[in-house]
């Protein structure tokens, strides 16, 4: 069997069944609305969002659920808000038989693009000392 790996979000997103391609544009239009000067692209095999050179944020499409994955600090930072999701360190699970959280995801990102930018302007900071 011949595994085609997507070269970019568009490809990822059509290798879905219709119903599971619905939640993935979901997901990517509202990380736009929420960061819309990232850069798009396929890292680790799945949808990546940048911003600054950085990774911002990473989804991905499973049987049973969509998931997120905004780094351990993210995760940390929305700990209440997250507690009715399974997840890990560095990720969330989002049930596909569920609404996906488009305002919580928003937040998400948001606070994920805050944590870019302000890494940049320290790392620019010190190259200045």
């Amino acid at each position: 069997m011949t595994i085609i790996r997507p070269n970019t979000i568009d490809e990822y997103i059509a290798g879905y069944p219709e119903n599971i391609q619905v939640l993935l544009k979901k997901f990517r239009s509202t990380i736009r609305k929420a960061a819309p000067k990232a850069q798009e692209k396929i890292g680790y095999g799945i949808p990546t969002f940048t911003l600054e050179g950085g990774n911002l944020v990473h989804f991905a499409a499973f049987k049973n659920h969509i998931g997120f994955y905004p780094a351990p600090s993210a995760i940390k930072a929305f700990k209440k808000e997250l507690a009715n999701y399974e997840g890990a360190k560095g990720s969330i699970k989002l049930p596909i038989d569920k609404p996906l959280p488009l305002g919580l995801i928003t937040k998400i990102v948001r606070f994920r693009v805050k944590e870019n930018l302000d890494k940049k302007k320290k790392t620019a900071i010190k190259k200045l000392k």
